[in-house]
């Protein structure tokens, strides 16, 4: 018996056999089936037609997992430290935080693992087979190689299966293959051995769904070595990679932390040596360690991302998991389905042409021959059904004709009134075409429409919308011809006159002798939207390629009209792309534009080629084959309307309207989310910054320690919270879809970030040192309260100026960011309060300032922000910080 395990010679593929030869090498007899002994041995030998969970980490390990991150344990030794300092509430606040992120971690990994399972319950539950020659009903599961099985419409296909009778059977396998209409099939031999799974017309697999009419065939995969099965191994052999920030935060993490633990060390060092008290220096230290790890930029940021998920959820992308909000602003490159997502997922008549090549003119002229014939035949040979309210429900094509007849002024229940259906020739794989005869004036007609080559060579004349004396049958395919080269799919339609109802011994004549009538050209158009959406990604300098399971001429001809590709040569097919060697596609990577026709395992092909070339890739998808893809791409999105729960679960995105502009959208967010994490992450190490170079160089200058360790807990309590958050709703910097994605190895301090807070960070210290030594040397005993009070005024400042990398405050506006406003107003009265409060003197050890004292922190403190204004001047005139 044919398997796949045989040894020697690879027999040929089963669509490349005819199924007696099939039947024979699966030994079993096409009419009697397999004997419940024989199922039995084969079901012990091949096992279970199911689909396989291999064993995951449990949810303990899973748990304890999330608290091995290298910024987690630095989290947690700050709670530790700001515990043995007394500050219970730092404690608390860095050990709600660690507790969150773990939480948030935990439920995407426990997500991720439901994505087998929804791909288990697409497998049928029973399935009608032959066994000892009768019909049978039995579990799916216990399908066995050899088993024959009736497939009909409405049921699932349980297996894979070499077709071996039809009936005008169609099978909608969107899921698997991409392709948007039920494809028909057949049960003849199909001579190229490798082709995509949905050029196999002879083959129905498990997972996908009978449209319409009945089958026979020949179970020849089950479980885990059906196509659904690949799937399967692909979809649990995927590994999630982390987003660029996840990254970046990790490695800034590990840095952060070891440069804090040498300062203070330094600190400690330097305080022993000039003879401080040593209970002081050691609690100052490690105050500033405390302060030093921004504790607060966890919460910032997952704060950051839930806002960009809501406004994301807004425009209807729903996001799965939070870090991937960010993560869309490094992509750089786009892989999109094309069925409903660049287009409408409906088929639309592009064109209707006569015989003779002349395009039809519009309604003016439908009452003209051959206008007049050619929508009448579109509405009379048409299986749609009318639902309540005038709605059309049928195939996609029968219901795009019927449309096209009916906004022409020709609609079929007026007409069906005079000319009733009579007699049909129904539509098969065999004939490709469909017949219907209807009483006429003269007697009856009989309209018929189909392939071009199953129709047009069956005429023998033409009404053309120009006089012709001769019917030119090579010049009417070569119209198709054209048509089809565009991307459309191409009906021809004709009719034949009878002075007298058939009989049916006559009705095989009814595809003779016919006069044609002209062609239609359908096609599944273009969103509206998507042609702009596709002109903002490269102007974001990120690259839109489709990967569809459409015919190439089709997923070409999109392309052109989107301005995805305008050369024919950025198309590969799957069976092109199945020849290439590893090297022959990265060579071609960066210029295909188009793939057409490609399996599952061909897409993760595409996928790693563009990241080994350093490309952050998104793949778009809704079906089971989609979602191995979905997993290994840096980003997965997922259809909302049409996705199936399989590919849903794979995805980190869901685009509730199935819409390219949609992802367009949530790139732009993308962006706007990392520019604000950036923000904030230079606001608090600027302020971190400040502090440890007050702490550092005070001894150096002869002065005494300027903070004591609770304030500066307190600064890093009011300036990390707040403003800080704040920033998370800053909105979008002007030209930010006008700019190239950043490199996804990028690290998350470039871009003068470090500089920044460096500089920025020694002058707020500078200042503030400044303070103390005029009070100190003054006399004044408020020297201490000067400095925290510059410390956090300056920062309050600094917040303000620095909300935007290049642009002005005063172009912005106080009030485009309200939030950092208030945090503002809401800061500076919480500082007056420390200064000015008895009970908060105490708790502090500050002192209330004169009004002298005052103004002079409050001069000295703005220097942060004409220095921040100052350096955005030499940013927008290309001075500084030049990548």
């Amino acid at each position: 018996m044919d398997t796949d395990s045989n040894s020697g010679n690879t027999p040929a593929p089963w669509h490349a056999r005819t199924a007696e030869s099939v039947a024979a090498g699966l030994a079993v007899d096409s009419a009697q089936g397999l004997s419940p002994e024989e199922a039995a041995s084969r079901l012990a030998k091949f096992g279970a037609n199911a689909i396989r969970e291999t064993a995951k980490r449990g949810v303990l390990a899973m748990a304890i997992g999330q608290f091995r991150d290298f910024t987690t344990l630095v989290l947690i030794g700050a709670a530790v430290i700001a515990g043995f300092v007394g500050d219970l509430s730092d404690t608390v606040v860095i050990s709600a935080i660690v507790v969150l992120n773990a939480a948030i971690a935990f439920t995407q990994e426990f997500r991720a693992q439901k994505a087998i399972i929804a791909l288990r319950r697409l497998a049928a539950a029973k399935s009608t087979v032959i066994r000892d020659g009768h019909r049978r009903v039995v579990d799916a599961k216990e399908l066995v190689p050899g088993d024959i099985v009736a497939l009909e419409a409405g049921g699932s296909v349980p297996a894979d299966i070499r077709l071996a009778w039809v009936a005008q059977l169609k099978i909608a396998e969107s899921a698997l293959t991409g392709e948007s209409v039920p494809v028909e099939k057949h049960c003849r031999v199909i001579e190229a051995e490798s082709l995509a799974i949905g050029d196999r017309s002879n083959m129905a697999f498990k997972g996908t769904t009978v449209a319409y009419g009945r089958g026979r065939g020949i179970v020849v995969a089950t479980g885990m070595q059906t196509e659904l099965g690949l799937i399967a191994r692909l979809l649990d052999a995927g590994l999630e990679s982390k987003t660029p920030l996840q990254l970046r935060l990790a490695q800034f993490g590990r840095r952060l932390g070891l440069i804090v633990i040498g300062v203070c060390a330094v600190v400690l060092a330097v305080g022993l040596a000039r003879g401080e008290p040593a209970g002081i220096m050691f609690l100052t230290a490690i105050s500033l360690a405390v302060a030093a790890i921004p504790e607060a930029l966890p919460a910032t940021l997952a704060v950051s991302l839930a806002l960009g998920a809501r406004k994301m959820a807004a425009r209807m992308a729903l996001v799965r998991r939070l870090p991937a909000v960010e993560a869309l602003g490094s992509v750089t490159y786009i892989c999109s389905d094309k069925t409903g997502t660049l287009t409408q997922d409906r088929m639309h008549v592009e064109q209707v042409v006569s015989a003779d090549g002349i395009s039809w003119p519009g309604a003016a002229a439908s009452g003209a021959e051959p206008w007049a014939s050619l929508f009448t035949a579109l509405a009379l040979n048409n299986d749609v059904e009318e639902r309540p309210g005038g709605i059309p429900f049928g195939d996609p094509t029968e219901v795009a004709l019927y449309r096209a007849a009916l906004e022409a002024g020709y609609a079929r229940a007026e007409i069906e009134r005079d000319r009733p259906r009579v007699l049909e020739l129904p539509f098969d794989s065999e004939r490709k075409r469909m017949t219907t005869l209807h009483p006429d004036a003269t007697g009856f007609v009989a309209y018929t429409k189909g392939a071009p080559e199953a129709v047009v060579k069956r005429c023998q004349r033409a009404l053309n919308a120009a006089p012709r004396a001769t019917f030119d049958a090579e010049g009417a395919f070569d119209i198709a011809g054209l048509m089809a080269s565009e991307g459309l799919r191409v009906l021809a339609v004709a009719r034949r006159a009878w002075p007298t109802l058939p009989a049916d011994a006559e009705l095989r004549h009814a595809e003779q002798d016919m006069t044609l009538l002209g062609f239609v050209g359908l096609i599944d158009p273009p969103r509206p939207e998507a042609a702009a959406a596709v002109a903002a990604c490269k102007k974001a300098g990120i690259t839109p390629v489709m990967i569809t399971g459409d015919h190439p001429n089709t997923a070409r001809a999109i392309a052109e009209r989107l301005g995805i590709s305008d050369d024919a040569t950025q198309v590969v097919s799957g069976v092109q792309l199945g020849q290439m060697t590893d090297r022959e596609l990265a060579d071609r990577i960066t210029h295909t534009r188009v793939y057409a026709r490609v399996d599952p395992l061909q897409k993760i092909r595409i996928v790693d080629a563009l990241q080994a070339q350093g490309e952050f890739v998104a793949m778009t998808g809704d079906g089971v084959n989609d979602a191995p893809a979905l997993q290994h791409a840096n980003i997965g999105v997922a259809m909302g309307k049409t996705g199936t729960d399989v590919a849903r679960e794979a995805a980190s995105l869901v685009l509730l309207d199935d819409n390219f502009a949609t992802i367009v959208a949530a790139v732009g967010e993308g962006r706007r989310i990392f520019d604000n994490v950036r923000k904030f992450i230079k606001f608090l190490l600027t302020g971190n910054s400040a502090e440890i170079w007050i702490i550092f160089l005070a001894p150096f200058l002869g002065l005494p320690i300027p903070l004591l360790p609770i304030q500066i807990l307190w600064v890093n309590l009011v300036t990390d919270g707040l403003p800080a958050l704040a920033l998370s709703a800053e909105p979008p910097e002007r030209d930010l879809m006008a700019k190239p994605p950043r490199p996804p190895d990028e690290s998350v301090l470039a871009g003068g970030l470090w500089q920044h807070a460096l500089w920025v960070g020694l002058l707020i210290a500078g200042v503030s040192l400044l303070a103390q030594a005029v009070a100190f040397h003054s006399g004044s005993t408020n020297w201490r309260t000067m400095v925290l009070t510059v410390l956090v005024l300056a920062q309050l400042w600094h917040v303000l100026a620095m909300r935007s990398f290049r642009t002005s405050i005063f172009a912005q506006g106080l009030l485009s960011n309200k939030p950092v406003l208030a945090a503002v107003v809401l800061t500076f009265a919480l500082q007056m309060a420390v200064v000015y409060v008895p009970a908060l003197n105490a708790i502090l050890d500050t002192a209330p300032l004169t009004a002298k004292e005052l103004g002079l922190c409050f001069a000295l403190s703005t220097a942060a922000f004409v220095a921040v204004e100052i350096e955005k001047i030499l940013v927008r005139r290309g001075l500084l910080y030049r990548s």
